[in-house]
């Protein structure tokens, strides 16, 4: 067993233990799963990938890339991506990790505007990206420096709209060094939710699977049905080009620029949250529309982590324009790269 190995296998234990059926509908009604982040904190997963020496938990981005497939694998209602994105900025800039939830802001800081910071209500600490001039500064606001105006995304998760209520000299703004900026916040931004998304999709497709080998009609498994099989065949190559996709898009990341395997990951991902949900759906028939069927926990997800950090077409219009600006010489080695 690989020390990979070892922690999917500890954060899905974690997950089985803690992220029940019930416990995410709570959370729709609450705002916040505590079993879920104390068990994942108490081991020191949101932490994943942020130096020691800043006061995370050590690791690798894969690790912590690890980790995130399986929170989306579970539903699992927690800001683990936030913190690990914040956890990043602060490292990056030099400043030690705090306790507790993190949030991070989607869009530039604006000090005169709200703007969205999922797990706003929660976080301990919202820290996000300033321009200042010609720099970026990273910037960090504490419990009581910013209001709060509670939302929802479609999967009842926490997006809040904040405002920096502090004057800047009360803030904590540090330069921030090269490489951490606002495209490279929303690159791995949009990277988390490729992971998550991946692992959403596996528990999709393997729910739906398995309805279909249970449930019978005129004495045999739907699953036997030519019409069931072509859903289950879209849903699972939906499922697998995603978790290629995001596989490929960890790796260049981990080994250095990734601008483009992580912008072709994020494309992927409408067409294939798109597929896969409808011949979910499809597949289970009135039962996955229900309440009481866990389908939803992932549809209603996946059908929101797709519109974040950067929709499929401006994410689409972005590569267009990145591969044009190579030139035609280029073309060729960075599609094959």
């Amino acid at each position: 067993m690989t020390a990979d190995d070892v922690l999917i296998e500890t954060i899905d234990r974690l997950l089985r233990a803690t992220c029940t059926f019930e416990a995410v509908e709570q959370a729709e009604v609450d705002g916040w799963c505590a079993p879920v982040w104390d068990a994942l904190a108490g081991a020191g997963f949101p932490w994943v990938s942020v130096p020691e020496a800043a006061g995370g938990s050590g690791g690798s981005l894969t690790d912590a890339m690890a980790v995130l497939r399986e929170v989306g694998r579970h539903a699992a209602p927690v800001p683990v991506a936030e913190t690990m994105l914040a956890g990043w900025l602060l490292a990056a800039a030099g400043v030690a990790m705090p306790e507790g939830p993190l949030s991070v802001l989607w869009e530039p800081i604006d000090l005169d505007r709200r703007a969205t910071a999922p797990w706003g209500r929660r976080a301990e600490r919202i820290v996000g990206v300033l321009h200042d001039k010609d720099d970026w500064r990273v910037v960090v606001a504490e419990r009581g420096q910013f209001d709060v105006v509670v939302g929802n995304n479609l999967a009842g998760e926490p997006r809040d709209e904040i405002r920096i209520t502090a004057p800047r000299d009360a803030l904590t703004v540090v330069a921030a060094p090269d490489g951490v900026d606002r495209m490279a916040l929303q690159q791995r931004g949009a990277l988390t939710r490729v992971v998550m998304a991946a692992g959403a999709l596996e528990a999709m497709t393997q729910l739906t699977v398995d309805y279909a080998h249970d449930r019978r009609q005129f004495g045999k498994p739907i699953a036997s049905f030519q019409a069931v099989q072509a859903h289950l065949v879209q849903a699972a190559q939906a499922t697998a080009c995603m978790s290629m996709a995001a596989d490929v898009a960890v790796r260049a990341l981990e080994t250095g620029d990734a601008r483009v395997e992580i912008a072709a990951a994020r494309a992927l991902l409408d067409d294939a949250v798109t597929g896969a949900t409808r011949a979910a759906h499809q597949a289970h028939g009135a039962m996955g529309v229900t309440r009481e069927y866990p389908l939803h926990h992932f549809t209603r997800r996946l059908w929101s982590w797709r519109d974040e950090y950067g929709s499929g077409r401006w994410w689409r219009e972005w590569l267009g324009l990145e591969l044009a600006a190579g030139g035609p010489h280029e073309l060729f080695s960075t599609i094959t790269r």
